[in-house]
């Protein structure tokens, strides 16, 4: 399983990408970063979508990214994936005709450029050879995490923006993950603010990382804002946590 990281930021800055994950050069985990990460070729090979939440440094570029598909003339669709409230937030709040065209009725509502499917925590579904379950995470937005297993039988668990998730845990251990892409927005000093706004700091992820019972292969950190990503490194790396990877722009890892 291939990870590349399109964007891994909060916020958008000259040196910051907003968050979105391609795997296997096919399968995109949201969509705050396309467009500006990858080129014409490599964006056509997307057909499938899966969002953690509505929030926009989420779904940034899946209004531009249906524009280019229709634009690029491939005759192709996307299918985008997540839980009810976000897939009303779409209809209601992007895809209206006001913010942009609604582009789940274009060319046609029978065969529209984007799909939208609701799917509920819990089932399993699956996406373009993957098995994928979606389970709540903590935001202050509706929101999920996926836990995606390829052919291979390889596990990744893509936790979106969450903070402190005991349910999750009590789900999940005993299951073997090969990596977790988890966040840490904010430093310890912020700890309040991160716990009201549905995040993690490094402490509160230490915490985290004490309740699973069986330890991933590689912890994969994200969200980490752009004026506050030197001191979340910082207090990560005192944490001596094993096997972690920082994430940044443009890293593509093997999982």
């Amino acid at each position: 399983m291939k990870l590349h990281v399109l964007g891994c930021s909060a916020i958008e800055r000259t040196n910051a990408k907003m968050t979105s994950f391609l795997l296997d050069d096919r399968l995109l985990l949201d969509a705050g970063t396309i467009g500006a990460a990858l080129d014409d070729t490599t964006q056509a090979k997307i057909r499938n979508i899966l969002l953690t939440h509505a929030h926009l440094d989420h779904i940034k570029d899946l209004p531009f990214f249906a524009d280019f598909i229709i634009q690029s003339n491939t005759h192709q669709h996307i299918t985008v994936f997540s839980i009810p409230e976000v897939i009303d937030s779409l209809k209601k709040h992007l895809f209206n005709d006001i913010l942009w065209p609604d582009f789940t009725k274009i060319p046609s509502a029978d065969d529209p450029v984007v799909r939208l499917r609701a799917i509920r925590p819990g089932e399993l579904f699956s996406v373009d050879g993957y098995k994928v379950t979606a389970y709540h995470v903590i935001h202050t937005a509706p929101a999920v995490g996926y836990l995606i297993e390829d052919t291979q039988g390889t596990r990744l668990l893509y936790l979106g923006d969450s903070g402190p998730n005991d349910a999750l845990w009590n789900s999940l251990n005993g299951t073997q993950l090969n990596g977790i892409i988890i966040e840490a927005s904010m430093p310890d000093r912020l700890e309040g603010l991160a716990l009201m706004a549905g995040h993690l700091t490094p402490g509160l992820l230490k915490k985290e990382i004490d309740k699973m019972s069986t330890r991933p292969g590689t912890f994969y950190v994200t969200h980490a804002k752009p004026f506050h990503r030197d001191k979340v490194r910082e207090e990560l790396m005192k944490l001596n946590i094993s096997n972690i990877k920082i994430l940044e722009d443009g890293q593509v890892y093997e999982i």
